[in-house]
């Protein structure tokens, strides 16, 4: 056991260790809870140095900022205040703007409802010619109907009454009013007459024939009519009369051979319209049609001719363009033929002539030589006759030099 004397009192204690330990647990702990207390209260006094040094700082930052919050706020104020006199000046400028606008809108708003009053109008007048056309379309339809089947009712009244020959007339002239209720209008130019001319022993029924405004023609049609009667015992063929229209055709220079037909009547081919025989016959531009395609037959062929002939025209033109071009080509190579030729001739007469030249040269050199050699005797007789003297006359001549003495003396 371990003795512990109290430092107050001087009494001393008896104690184990385990309390022995305790005692010194509590005096350290004792003395760890003052050094922490001390330190605690250190650092709350460092703490609270801090702090008032932060909140010092703070209140001088926070001074700075407000002043610099204050400038800015008075900046703003002013800006604030000669934006709100701007915008007072804009406001009175927006409602003039907005009153003008106005104005315009309601004038606008105006005419768009008169517009609208006056499209109602336009729409209730083309709804009422609408419903008028339509009415028309159908009474016209309904006329047309009536009209076919009074034909369908007149051509079986003819097939039951007439002869086979006596409906053949009929036809033709069936065909040929219809194309005289449009000659005035379509056809003002156009020719289209029975074909009465039997001198090459037969004849078709109708000729067509249309000109231009310069009185060129520029299509024709030989036009034959066939029908019989319901009770015609030998059926007739539209094959049966090709090779003899299309005689009559040539006969009478026609381009294009129609046989309008009512035979055949059951057939599927012939009644669907009009129907192209050239490579079924082997006669060129030929057809057969149901006489209800008489005036569409020469109003196809005719628009087709038209631009054939303007085709045909413009052809010409670029043709005879060609033919231009090529003569003025060919004059261009005759002329550079006829040219080198008198070029080549001419060269030839160059080259004679600068032959003819040195020729000329050479005897116009022999001449000068020759000049210059009667020159030089010319001065030789020149110098001789300078020296001639009558002494040199008289020497070795007595007579003469007695005759001159004789005139000296």
């Amino acid at each position: 056991m371990a003795e512990i004397k109290c430092p107050n009192c001087g009494q001393v204690f008896q104690v184990d260790e385990s309390g022995y330990a305790a005692i010194v647990q509590q005096i350290r702990d004792h003395e760890f809870s003052e050094a922490l207390e001390e330190r605690i209260q250190q650092l709350r006094e460092s703490q609270e140095n801090a702090v008032k040094l932060a909140v010092m700082e703070k209140e001088n930052q926070q001074k700075d900022a407000l002043e610099a919050v204050n400038q800015r706020i008075a900046d703003k104020e002013a800006e604030i205040a000669r934006l709100t006199e701007k915008l007072a000046a804009a406001q009175t400028a927006q409602e003039l703007a907005i009153a003008n606008a106005l104005a315009d809108k309601d004038k606008e708003i105006s005419e768009l409802d008169k517009k609208i009053v006056e499209l109602n109008g336009a729409i209730r007048t083309s709804e009422s010619e609408k419903s008028l056309n339509e009415k028309s379309l159908k009474e016209r339809y309904e006329t047309l109907l009536k009209g076919k089947d009074e034909e369908i009712a007149f051509y079986k009244d003819l097939k039951a009454k007439q002869s086979t020959k006596m409906i053949g007339e009929d036809l033709e002239r069936h065909c040929e009013n219809e194309f005289n209720r449009l000659r005035a209008t379509g056809f003002q130019r156009a020719y289209f007459e029975k074909d009465n001319d039997a001198r090459t022993g037969s004849k078709g029924d109708y000729i067509f024939r249309d000109y231009t405004d310069a009185d060129v023609e520029y299509i024709s049609i030989m036009f034959e009519m066939k029908n019989e009667m319901d009770g015609t015992t030998t059926k007739k063929k539209n094959a049966d009369f090709f090779k003899e229209l299309d005689k009559d055709r040539n006969e009478k220079n026609c381009e294009y051979a129609v046989l309008v037909s009512m035979l055949e009547s059951d057939s599927d081919l012939y009644n669907e319209g009009i129907v192209d025989v050239s490579y079924s016959s082997g006669y060129p531009k030929m057809y057969v049609i149901r006489p209800q395609f008489f005036i569409p037959m020469i109003t196809l062929l005719r628009n087709a001719a038209q631009n054939a002939a303007q085709y045909r025209n413009e052809l010409e033109v670029v043709r005879n363009q060609n033919v231009d071009i090529t003569n003025f080509e060919n004059d261009l190579n005759d002329f550079k033929d006829k040219f080198g030729k008198n070029v080549e001739l001419a060269g030839r007469k160059f080259q004679d002539a600068i032959k003819e030249i040195d020729n000329s040269i050479d005897r116009l050199q022999k001449v000068k030589e020759a000049l210059l050699g009667s020159e030089r005797n010319l001065e030789l007789a020149d110098k001789k006759l300078e020296d001639l003297t009558v002494k040199k006359l008289t020497k070795n001549n007595p007579t003469m030099k007695a005759k001159f003495d004789e005139l000296n003396n």
